[in-house]
């Protein structure tokens, strides 16, 4: 990449396109990173200890399915804490401009207000991990297994006598589509999670696909 700039990426996308992935994989290469959902959670531990939840899926319980009394309380909570660490997380690179940094952030960074996204976009070079509507029928499905925290910003709309699971396999498409739109006029390049899936690319492969789009990355 660019000798004279530190590396600098935001991996963006929907909850299992891959950007913890990539994260690992350039971190095991040695550069710097740091996950959005480890700061969340840590902001978060005193609610999560009470409820005796842990780790990135006691998030996700402790927030609850769409349909529970408290998601729309806890859903808040957890956008004001992403706020927050995503605001500590550019202070510190603005502060230091020299630091590299690979940011693993969360699907809903978009949520975060235009104020922090103008900064990351200023001071990083954002790249939007796009899944086709093949794959993102896995996307659906895992988090129907496996769910994580989602903040489905009013796109969780049941109809009667639709049971919860139902109504997240019908609207979880229309929350993907809309929130693709933002990323992509976010993102200064776009991948697609399809060319990410040949065993043999390895982070070196992947920072020159970034390249290749971008022609450098900050």
């Amino acid at each position: 990449m660019n000798s004279e700039k530190p590396l600098r990426l935001a991996l963006i996308g929907m909850s299992g396109a891959g950007k913890t992935f990539w994260t690992k994989k350039l971190a095991a290469s040695r550069y710097p990173t740091v996950s959005c959902d480890d700061r969340i959670e840590q902001k978060l531990a005193p609610r999560l200890a009470a409820g005796g939840y842990a780790g990135i899926h006691g998030v996700a319980a402790w927030m609850g399915w769409p349909d529970s009394a408290t998601y729309s309380e806890r859903e808040a909570e957890y956008l004001a804490e992403e706020i927050h660490a995503l605001d500590e997380i550019l202070t510190e690179v603005e502060q230091q401009p020299e630091k590299a940094l690979v940011l693993d952030t969360t699907g809903s960074v978009i949520y975060t207000g235009n104020n922090l996204l103008l900064r990351l976009r200023r001071q990083m070079t954002i790249v939007h991990l796009a899944a086709s509507a093949k794959e993102q029928l896995l996307l659906i499905q895992r988090y129907l297994n496996d769910p994580k925290p989602v903040l489905w910003r009013g796109a969780f709309q049941p109809k009667a006598s639709e049971k919860a699971r139902e109504t997240v396999a019908r609207c979880y498409p229309a929350l993907i589509a809309a929130r693709r739109q933002s990323y992509e006029a976010l993102a200064h390049c776009t991948l697609q999670v399809g060319a990410l899936r040949d065993a043999s690319l390895d982070a070196a492969a992947f920072l020159k696909m970034i390249q290749g789009k971008t022609g450098s990355a900050r």
